[in-house]
């Protein structure tokens, strides 16, 4: 960063690195006698002030001593700096307006949602050239179709690498999603990517990518997964399919499933269910039968959520069982499914 020349400072650039010196709680307190528009101008120039070196700090204090505070701590600046400051000055709201009329000028490669556009295929030619990490990091951004859509084109050692590190994904930081993004307009002449997108990642995003593809590439990828990070495959493994998701299973296969089940088993697991699917099960078994598993539910009182989640582990595993050996579908598009 060049160095700054104190005496080219104009009156608002001056304010702004005055703000970061003195710390967010004192300028916080000062802030509040600006208007919005006068914290538009300043947060516009604190965005560009990440580091205030010493010399400078000692020019402000000279020019404006009489304010400075034992906020004198703080000398970082950029973008989580103001967003704090004004989030404490105006409240969340007034912070979110400010900064949302600072930051286009100030982040082009955020401003806009082309690449939601592109099908697939263009999307996979923007980064191709990039490392495993940075492909996840895209497709944590798009609709679960087109990630899909994208994984499936992905050479198979790169895709499990990819989808591994997709799983494994932590919240992005503000200024690496910057980073990220300004490296890869290097190859993409548009407004980029985040402003406008979902981001996820994590178990539940890899999950819907996987229920998006075709069943052996799924089982593949889970398998290869679970070789490479066996409790992050097991993590997806529970979500790829839920409890939940019986009412996706037609009725004869609901009806398969249910013939392997415990009947102890399933009058826990459907304690905390959802009516759609208690309905769904008692439709698919004998009338008797139905009857008997509600008074099973009935006897049983509170249950811990640790129980009922064991106990759903096992039909989820039953219903797994059957799917591979093919005995079962959880690809179903028809209407007969068991909650019609």
């Amino acid at each position: 960063m060049p160095h700054i020349d104190y005496n080219q400072l104009t009156k608002i650039q001056k304010i702004a690195a005055f703000f970061i010196v003195i710390g967010p709680e004192a300028a916080s307190e000062v802030m509040k006698g600006f208007d919005a528009a006068q914290l538009e101008l300043i947060c516009r120039e604190m965005t560009e002030l990440h580091v205030i070196e010493e010399d400078i700090q000692k020019e402000l204090m000279s020019e404006f001593g009489d304010v400075i505070t034992t906020g004198m701590q703080a000398k970082l600046g950029g973008i989580s700096y103001v967003q704090n400051v004004l989030a404490k000055a105006k409240g969340d709201y007034t912070a979110a307006s400010i900064l949302s009329r600072v930051m286009p000028s100030q982040l082009p490669t955020e401003a806009g949602d082309d690449i939601r556009q592109l099908d697939g295929r263009q999307v996979l030619n923007l980064m191709k050239s990039e490392q495993p990490q940075t492909i996840a990091f895209i497709l944590s951004y798009l609709e679960t179709a087109k990630a899909a859509e994208i994984v499936t084109m992905l050479p198979s050692q790169l895709r499990e690498e990819v989808v591994e590190r997709l799983g494994s994904m932590e919240p992005t930081s503000h200024e690496v999603l910057l980073k990220i993004t300004k490296n890869l307009d290097r190859n993409f002449d548009k407004k980029a990517l985040h402003q406008g997108l979902h981001h996820s990642g994590g178990v539940k995003n890899v999950a819907d990518i996987l229920n998006s593809l075709d069943k052996d590439m799924r089982k593949v990828l889970l398998t290869r997964i679970e070789e490479r990070n066996a409790s992050l495959g097991a993590a997806i493994r529970k979500k790829v399919f839920s409890f939940e998701d019986l009412t996706r299973l037609d009725r004869v296969d609901l009806q398969r499933v249910l013939r392997e089940v415990d009947m102890s088993d399933l009058a826990v697991a459907l304690k905390v269910a959802k009516p759609v699917l208690v309905n769904a099960v008692m439709a698919s078994i004998s009338k008797r039968a139905a009857e008997g598993l509600r008074e099973d539910m009935d006897m049983l009182g509170p249950v811990k959520m640790k129980d009922v989640e064991a106990a759903q582990d096992k039909i989820i595993q039953v219903v797994r069982k059957l799917e591979e050996t093919e005995e079962i579908t959880l690809d179903t598009g028809g209407d007969d499914r068991a909650f019609v």
